[in-house]
């Protein structure tokens, strides 16, 4: 752990990595890297993102940068953990590595993400930015790192209270590419929903146990399909356990269950606007609740 450090330091230690995994006798192991991969982790969510960092890094090895803010330390500081991590390239001689770079932001520093990341951007690859938690709508932490990606990837299952933040998702549309984690999950849901057309053009209802999240991403997608208003009745649970269109059960084939790792990977492959989202987020303060 480099204490009290500086971004030069970190990079410096960065380029010590490099040339010690390319020194002979180490085996012919490939630095590779197809993005940087930001995250902002407040300390709720440290655990949970290091466990799904573990499972990806076969699927995109990346420069991986997390943040863990820390704004109530009185002493404003920056410390940082760097490491290059390898996995085997199965029968074949040598691995794939790439770097992880923890930063906790101390203090003041909490607040000035930008100007510490901005350095340690890979050049000419994008930049995902996975937001833990409720995004901090306004304030200058989600603005600066805004504004140093391409793609924002959240989880509004995450969120206390996701109508209000999904009324204020819509502002960022037009600045960064947003991808919600909830919507990969209600995929087969939507799917079910849509193989009932034109069953479904005069429904009123839809009834919805699951996470609130969810149940408002459904209603705001039938909503935009149907191009009018329909009910929301919403009933708590863990993961979706019952749709219901005007009492009538909708049943959707479930694939195995995938793992945090595996859904943020799959949003770390998309970098097109998803407008029929964007569409369902816009709606759903129109949807009533």
């Amino acid at each position: 752990m480099l204490e009290n450090t500086r971004i030069r330091e970190i990079e410096r230690e960065l380029g010590r990595l490099r040339d010690e995994s390319a020194e002979p006798g180490r085996g012919p192991n490939q630095r590779t890297s197809v993005m940087t991969h930001m995250a902002w982790v407040p300390e709720r969510w440290v655990e949970a993102a290091t466990r799904t960092l573990e499972g990806m890094q076969e699927r995109h090895p990346s420069r991986t940068i997390l943040l863990f803010p820390r704004p109530d330390q009185s002493e404003s500081s920056l410390a940082a953990d760097v490491d290059l991590r390898c996995f085997a390239r199965g029968a074949r001689e040598g691995g794939v590595c790439f770097e992880v770079v923890q930063l906790c932001l101390n203090g003041e520093r909490a607040h000035a993400p930008g100007s510490v990341v901005a350095p340690l951007l890979l050049p000419d690859l994008p930049v995902f930015l996975r937001w833990r938690g409720e995004p901090r709508f306004g304030e200058g932490e989600l603005e600066q790192l805004v504004d140093l990606a391409d793609r924002l990837v959240v989880d509004s299952s995450e969120w206390p209270e996701p109508e209000e933040s999904y009324g204020r998702l819509p502002d960022l549309f037009e600045r960064i590419v947003v991808s919600d984690i909830a919507w990969t999950r209600v995929e087969p849901w939507r799917y079910a929903l849509a193989a009932l057309w034109p069953g479904i053009a005069d429904a009123a209802e839809v009834r919805v146990a699951g996470p609130r999240a969810d149940a408002l991403l459904l209603a705001g997608w039938l909503r935009g399909r149907l191009g009018r208003d329909v009910e929301l009745q919403h009933e708590p649970a863990g993961e979706i356990e019952l749709v219901e269109v005007d009492g009538d059960a909708v049943e959707a084939a479930r694939a195995g269950e995938k793992s945090a790792s595996d859904l943020l990977s799959d949003q770390l492959e998309l970098f097109s606007r998803d407008p029929i989202y964007e569409e369902a987020v816009r709606s759903f303060s129109r949807v009533p609740t």
